[in-house]
Parts: structure tokens; sequence; C-alpha cells
């Protein structure tokens, strides 16, 4: 059985374009990937997602909106794509082994966020952990955090906090920063942040909450211990593109190039939506606007073949 529509990913963006088209009557296919619901089930507190004032949990979101999709016809297929050939149609995925066939395709992958690999940082994520400031700021009023990284997104992570935290800490494992100029003047012009040099976070210290870090000096390899409420790891992101290497345009770092005002990517029939093809954002709702918008593009492409 060919699929009208297989969506790869269940985020936001993969379950609003699982919504649409469902509704459209194209009976969706949504094939989970390796961390089902996205990186919003490892979000607790979600105040920023219109039409919930009191807040919703992340987890709680997704069920909700996966109920949704469900509701209309779409059907989930716990898998993950390890191969994917895009050179004709219908496309041929493989899942675990087995072989889908599918007219037209969103990849709704997202970004992954990275992580310095330290045991506890797992276990406190959402819990004085995040990798994004824009998500999580608000919840560290007048208190003390701390951001790793030395590049653009964590200089403006940082200068973000400020207009929460009362102190903003930025370790970097270097002398110098990476980030621009102009980015790095303002972080070091605010009196709200400063900077350890020549260090790295090798452990976060807490129980239920971050309660303060473990820090090493990479010249010396002396450890010193920090109090902070919370850690913001900048990092960076790796998009989850892997499989459609040399088949799908991306961008230096792997982000899937879409054509402006669109989800369309470079293969007629495969569109793109959330983090994946998101370098700027990385919101749940700018993730769900593009799923929408992915959907009617494949819509719309299987109405022009008739």
């Amino acid at each position: 059985m060919t699929r009208n529509v297989v969506i790869l990913g269940s985020g936001p963006a993969g379950l609003t374009a699982a919504i649409y088209a469902a509704r459209a009557n194209l009976e969706p296919l949504v094939i989970d990937g390796p961390q089902s619901g996205g990186q919003l089930t490892i979000t607790t507190d979600v105040e920023n997602f219109p039409g919930f004032p009191e807040g919703i949990q992340g987890p709680d979101l997704i069920l909700r909106t996966r109920a949704q999709a469900e509701r209309f016809g779409t059907t989930f297929l716990t898998g993950e794509v390890t191969a994917a050939d895009l050179s004709r149609r219908p496309f041929t995925l493989t899942v675990d082994g087995a072989t889908i066939t599918t007219r037209t395709l969103v990849v709704a992958t997202g970004a992954t966020a990275r992580l310095l690999g330290l045991a506890n940082e797992s276990r406190l994520m959402g819990a004085g952990v995040s990798a994004c400031a824009t998500c999580d700021g608000f919840f560290f009023r007048d208190k003390r955090v701390m951001v790793v990284g030395g590049g653009d997104t964590a200089l403006e992570e940082a200068t973000f906090l400020t207009r929460f935290a009362s102190r903003v800490t930025l370790v970097h494992r270097r002398d110098a920063l990476r980030g621009s100029k102009i980015m790095a003047d303002k972080a070091k012009a605010n009196p709200k942040v400063d900077f350890i040099w020549n260090t790295q976070m090798v452990d976060i210290l807490g129980d239920s909450h971050v309660t303060g870090v473990r820090l090493q000096d990479t010249v010396t390899g002396a450890e010193t211990e920090r109090e902070t409420d919370g850690v913001f790891m900048a990092i960076g992101h790796a998009p989850n593109t892997k499989v459609f290497a040399g088949q799908l345009h991306m961008n230096p770092t792997g982000y899937l190039i879409v054509q402006p005002g669109s989800t369309r990517t470079n293969v007629p029939g495969v569109f793109a939506a959330g983090d994946v093809a998101d370098p700027h954002y990385r919101q749940a709702i700018t993730a769900a606007g593009t799923g929408c918008m992915a959907a009617l593009d494949a819509e719309r492409f299987l109405e022009a073949e008739g």
C-alpha cells in the first residue's frame, strides 16, 4: 500500500501536519522517530503556547495534539527511518527493516540540542537544566544561572537571560569567545554578565533541582564547585537530517533548505517543517505553523497531480 502522505517526526510540526493532512482525508502515517514527541517531551512547563493561559506540561501538550491527530484518522508507527530513496516517486523509506512507499513526504525530524554528555545533565533536564533560554528563562527570575558555550548562541542566550536572572555567568572552555564581536561586546557591557574562562563543566549538582556545578580548569586541571540555580546549554543544535544527505539540499550545518514562503524542498513532493528547517526560532508554535504549511503544500501537490 502506497501512502498519500508520510510524516517523519511526532513533535509539534509533525503532529500539526498530521491534523491538517488527516482532515483533508489523506490518511497520513506518522513515524515517531527515536524521540517520540520531540523536544517538548523533555520540557516541563510550557507557558508561551497560545490557548493555555495557565501553562501546560510539554508532554501533556504533545499527548493532546497526538490525540487530536488520531481523532481525524492519523495512524502512527513507532520506528526510525534508516534509509530513504527520494530519487523517484513513490518515495521509498526503510523503517526498522520494513519498506514503506509514499507519494509525498513531510520531514519534521527536528533538531537535537548538543549536550555535554554529563550523567546529571539529562537527569536534571527541565529541573534547572535547559537548552532554550527563550523557552525557560522566565522561570529563573531573580536567580543565578550559568550558560555553557562561547559562540553567538551562548552570547545571545546570556544576554537574553539578564532580563530575568540576577546574575548570568558564561562558562567557556577557551580564553576567547568564538562569537561575533558585536555580540561579545554587548554581553561584556552588560553588568549582569560575567565570564569564567578556560573552564569546562564536568558535573551538575542537585537532587531534584540544580543547586550547583563542578568546574574544571582546562589549563591546570583543578576542580571547583560553584552554586547556581540553572544551567543553560548553548553549544548548538544538530538537525536530524543525516538520512537525507546527498538528496535534500542543506545549509552547511545540516538544516534543510526550503523555498522561501513555502515548505518545499529541492525534491518535488518532499516538504520540511519545524526545527529541521529552522536554525533561528526553534519554538513549538513556529514548528506547528510550518507543520500546517507542509500539510497544505502536500495536499495541493497531490491535487495538482489529480
